[in-house]
């Protein structure tokens, strides 16, 4: 079953409070998503941990209920 993209932001948001996240339906099939995600407490962090944090507040969905997500972290401008 797709996942809304509601629920994507709120996954995300609850594990990186100070995120402001953008998702984006790239399919109109809510399989096929886009975020993107700029939080202050990614500074410091390689590009990569940034990635990790969000997969990791996706959980076992990433695969699953979330086919594919094409993700952009970003610090504050």
């Amino acid at each position: 079953m797709p996942m809304a993209a509601e629920e994507i932001e709120d996954l995300i948001r609850k594990a990186i409070p100070d995120a402001v996240v953008e998702i984006t339906d790239l399919a109109g099939d809510g399989d096929h998503y886009a975020a993107r995600v700029v939080a202050e407490s990614f500074r410091g962090l390689p590009r990569v941990r940034q990635h990790q944090r969000v997969y990791e507040a996706l959980g076992s969905r990433m695969g699953g209920a979330l086919h594919a997500l094409q993700l952009t972290t970003a610090l504050p401008e």
